[in-house]
């Protein structure tokens, strides 16, 4: 499919783009925008990118938002747009991540990748900044992850939203944070990158667990069991992974696992939803039309419990679900057993 190529625009100052087209993406432009800053903008789709570059809305998520033309240049080719910028920011489903970099023939490590992406790489079962650190011979220090509790859907409402920005070199998260100021962002920056984006991985699983116990007509009194225990399975899961001082309770950790639990807005959740209400894993992905990160998180994170021998009860169950076929009545009526 031929590409849409970049019309010609004044160099911005800072030159950044970001890989996407889906509303975590379209709520990065926003953030990026708002704050005076051009941004290169890679859409995968032609059509749809094509439709942004004449309305200056995606077509397909967050359709209300409306960007000011000199402040977005849309690109279908993302060697062109990559070339261009020394700040990258990741916006693609973990799922499709792999394939796209793929397709990129410049080196990454002379950039700064930010990371907005919550989940695993299905191809290498690696976190971002590790699968990044591994084939593309960046450090750690060029690589910074951005962690909730945020939905893209309120940052395009413009309602106060608390982000955490994880990365080893303080001045870099400090220069993103001065790139995003916004009224409606309240901003931390954290050296435990590997924490941040393991929970935030996580997170997304434990979500699928309340979706499909509010399936299955697990009331409050329950849900606030499991989010307890979710925590705590999170708290020693990282702990194993990465041991350093952190505190669990702080919104990089507690705050993005009840957003992502408990919100409307939460695609993990519904998801979740659909399969306690009876749902196939197959039917339940094709009505959401969005990928649930937390699907292809769940079987990563039970295997790697397993090698580590780390106790997780509720990622079992759901693994149980999804991956075993079991039944979600029996599964959860047998994880009840284990809370407390």
């Amino acid at each position: 499919m031929k590409s849409l190529k970049l019309i010609r625009t004044k160099v911005p100052k800072v030159s950044i783009a970001v890989l996407g087209g889906g509303s975590w993406a379209t709520a990065i432009v926003k953030i990026l925008t708002d704050s005076k800053h051009h941004v290169h903008w890679y859409v995968r789709n032609l059509e749809q990118a094509q439709e942004l570059q004449k309305t200056y809305k995606n077509p397909r998520y967050l359709s209300t938002i409306k960007f000011r033309p000199r402040r977005i240049t849309v690109c279908s080719d993302i060697n062109e747009v990559v070339s261009k910028c020394d700040w990258i920011v990741l916006a693609i489903p973990s799922a499709f991540l792999a394939s796209e970099l793929n397709k990129i023939k410049f080196p990454l490590k002379d950039k700064t990748i930010v990371s907005g992406v919550k989940g695993i790489v299905p191809e290498t079962q690696l976190i971002v900044g590790e699968h990044l650190r591994r084939n593309f011979d960046l450090s750690w220090e060029q690589f910074i992850v951005i962690a909730g509790p945020s939905h893209a859907e309120e940052i395009a409402l413009e309602r106060l939203s608390y982000l955490t920005l994880g990365c080893e070199k303080e001045e870099n998260a400090l220069h993103l944070k001065q790139m995003i100021r916004v009224d409606y962002l309240k901003i931390q920056i954290s050296k435990d990158v590997i924490g941040i984006e393991y929970a935030a991985t996580l997170k997304n699983v434990y979500a699928i667990a309340t979706g499909i116990a509010y399936g299955l007509n697990y009331g409050d009194n329950f849900q606030s069991i499991l989010i307890s225990n979710a925590i705590r399975e999170i708290e020693h899961f990282v702990e194993t992974i990465s041991l350093q001082k952190r505190n669990i309770n702080q919104s990089a950790y507690l705050g993005d696992l009840l957003v992502t639990a408990y919100s409307g807005f939460s695609r993990n959740r519904r998801f979740g939803t659909m399969i306690g209400k009876g749902y196939s894993v197959k039917s339940a992905q094709m009505e959401m039309k969005m990928i649930a990160e937390g699907y292809f998180a769940t079987e990563w994170v039970f295997k790697l419990s397993k090698s580590k021998k780390i106790n997780t009860s509720i990622i079992d169950a759901v693994y149980e679900v999804l991956y075993l076929q079991k039944s979600p009545k029996k599964s959860f009526k047998r994880l009840t057993k284990k809370l407390d």
